[in-house]
């Protein structure tokens, strides 16, 4: 099992990265959360490892960090679950994000997903709600003051942005804003941003 990869960053492209070990090119495929965090290339970087053996296939995934990767082996231990729509999970919510949403029981959060019906987001929700602890939920301080900066974020993703947009815009939005006031300041940092 390969399960931690140092290396010189080659290629970028979304979700695969090309990562040389010592001269061995290793192809991985990554979340866009991980992907996002990556150093240019060129640079040296870590990946947590995840190996999928198949009769036909070897498929090798990689994670900025440990969190993502055991949520990773809990989405792919659910029946029909597989490790792409397990990638496309990780990638449109934070590891934070999905303990939030499973210990709310939110399942119109995984449905944002793409790739992620209905039954799927309410299957993920019966099976995680006992493998996620949702009391060592590790929330990000977007959402430290649940009533203005969740209102906030409810607002901006029904405005058509993600889950990474949103909870970045409201991190930069002052503290005592108001909801409106946030909304205000978050639509003007995402505009930028553009």
């Amino acid at each position: 099992m390969i399960g931690r990869l140092t290396g010189i960053l080659l290629e970028k492209h979304p979700p695969q990265v090309l990562l040389d070990v010592q001269g061995v090119g290793y192809e991985v495929d990554v979340p866009m959360s991980t992907f996002y965090d990556l150093p240019a290339i060129g640079m040296q970087t870590t990946l947590y490892t995840h190996l999928v053996i198949r009769e036909d296939m070897h498929l090798l995934f990689g994670f900025a960090t440990e969190s993502e990767r055991q949520t990773f082996r809990q989405l792919v231990k659910i029946s029909g679950v597989g490790a792409r729509t397990a990638l496309a999970l990780l990638s449109g919510l934070s590891v934070s994000d999905l303990h939030h949403a499973v210990a709310t029981q939110d399942s119109a959060r995984l449905i944002r997903v793409p790739g992620i019906g209905k039954k799927t987001a309410e299957r993920l929700l019966l099976e995680l709600r006992d493998k996620l602890d949702a009391t060592v939920i590790n929330l990000d301080q977007a959402l430290s003051t649940p009533s203005n900066n969740s209102d906030i974020l409810n607002a901006l993703l029904s405005l058509g942005y993600n889950d990474r947009e949103a909870s970045w815009a409201i991190k930069q939005v002052s503290a005592n804003a108001t909801v409106s006031d946030g909304i205000r300041q978050a639509l003007q940092l995402l505009s930028k941003e553009k």
